[in-house]
């Protein structure tokens, strides 16, 4: 790891610069438009225009990348970032700001991609994995750093959108003067929706379920709180409390995953989302439980993210990872869109506790979807899978292949070892030696399950 800090530690800081800026508006806006009288169904279409960009940007910057060059994508997406993020406060129109977001997401979607791809090509085969979880803890912590920022100003003037537009710009500088040049490659077409799904039923179904799950949190949470009442500091305190609970759940949840059927872990983790989310949603609670709840929906939310990943992994050929994970990022992709806006229209119905009962809802509906795949096949023997690679629902098409290609490679070297260890134990036997002698115990395994 200190090598993967020493090599992309500019790489890395930007990107946390980054994600300060992502953050800062994500839940800024939710805030300044209550401020500004926008209704809960105005703000939904705002939040949910991030997504439309995000989406359209994770299709379109492999081509502007290969006619123009990383540099100059990066430099220009950066710009523009920047820009967007003073431009909220000139136009607190709703139309305004939703064109606006389409833009933002484009861009961000577009940096991703450029960034993952310059730390792929920095990292060796020993440090892939290494250099994928830091730049993953540190869009985490770059989101919640955002949080502790909005505190610094006040959310109806302007300070709070030219900080993070300055943090914004600062971050390009290291990035742009470390940073090599990065592979070329190609966009990948993604698997047909039908092939995806008869690869992985549950992957396709939990993807789509947790893209209107992170979206809403990511975009309505603020809104949410505003509705309810709570100061910008409760609000920002709740976000943050979401990220956190998703950074130190990621580990532990994958050492778990590694060793069981991660459909059971599926089901766990989204029936205690949904009763974590069901809580706040029918009674009441002193906001310092809400913000364990929000620890907990964070908790389970962001870890299912790269568990359904993972389990989809476990049914793919290597050929078919890159565009599996297109697939994925659009099928998660179209899920996001939809987030916000059938929050806002449940918000509009039910009141602030629609936030919470829109995520119950998800939450319930990927447990109950994992409960009926258990019973329609037998999951893969454990030591046949790959290894549980941490993601956030931030990442870019480059670091879920990048993830899916690290998890195959450890599932090939397992299954290399394995080998040698039969071939070892038949050459035991073929000189009669007990099978014992050096430590070793026979080991058997039964056939590869692919359903």
């Amino acid at each position: 790891m200190l090598s993967v800090l020493r090599n992309s530690w500019a790489l890395l800081l930007g990107m946390m610069l980054l994600m300060i800026g992502n953050g800062v508006q994500g839940t800024l806006l939710g805030i300044r438009g209550a401020i500004e009288g926008f209704s809960t169904t105005q703000m939904s279409i705002v939040m949910s225009a991030y997504f439309v960009g995000f989406l359209f940007g994770s299709r379109t910057t492999p081509r502007l990348i290969r006619r123009v060059g990383h540099v100059r994508v990066f430099a220009a997406l950066g710009s523009l970032i920047s820009a967007v993020l003073v431009a909220y406060a000139v136009a607190p129109d709703w139309i305004a700001w939703s064109l606006m977001r389409v833009m933002i997401g484009f861009s961000f979607s577009g940096v991703y991609i450029t960034a993952e791809s310059w730390l792929n090509d920095a990292s060796t085969n020993e440090t892939r994995g290494q250099a994928l979880s830091a730049y993953m803890i540190m869009q985490m912590l770059g989101i919640i750093a955002a949080q502790l920022l909005m505190n610094a100003g006040d959310p109806s003037g302007y300070l709070l959108f030219v900080i993070p537009s300055i943090l914004v710009s600062i971050a390009f500088t290291p990035i742009l003067l470390s940073a090599g040049p990065a592979p070329r490659f190609e966009l990948t077409k993604p698997l047909s929706f039908v092939e995806l799904y008869r690869i992985s039923p549950l992957g396709c179904v939990g993807i789509f379920l947790l893209g209107g799950v992170f979206s809403a949190l990511f975009g309505m949470a603020s809104v949410w709180g505003s509705l309810a009442g709570l100061s910008v500091a409760q609000i920002s305190t709740f976000i943050a409390s979401i990220y956190v609970g998703g950074l130190l759940s990621q580990y532990p949840i994958g050492w778990i995953s590694d060793r069981m059927d991660r459909r059971v872990l599926v089901l766990v983790l989204s029936l205690a989302g949904g009763i974590a989310s069901a809580l706040p949603a029918f009674a009441d609670f002193d906001f310092g439980l809400l913000v364990l709840l929000g620890a907990i929906i964070g908790g389970m939310a962001n870890p299912l993210y790269s568990l359904l990943v993972a389990y989809t992994n476990d049914f793919l050929s290597v050929e078919d990872m890159p565009a599996a994970s297109a697939g994925l990022i659009f099928i998660n992709g179209v899920g996001a869109i939809g987030g916000p806006l059938v929050t806002g229209w449940i918000m509009g119905w039910m009141g602030p506790e629609g936030f919470f009962f829109f995520l119950a809802c998800l939450f319930i509906l990927m447990s109950g979807y994992a409960a009926w795949r258990m019973t329609r096949r037998p999951a893969p023997a454990t030591e046949q899978t790959g290894t549980f690679t941490p993601l956030v629902p931030t990442a870019g098409i480059v670091a879920v292949e990048t993830a899916m290609e690290i998890a195959s490679e450890s599932q090939e070297a397992a299954e290399a070892e394995r080998e040698a260890e039969r071939e070892a134990e038949a050459e035991r036997a073929a000189d009669g030696t007990p099978a014992d002698q050096d430590g070793e115990v026979a080991k058997t395994e039964g056939p590869h399950q692919i359903g």
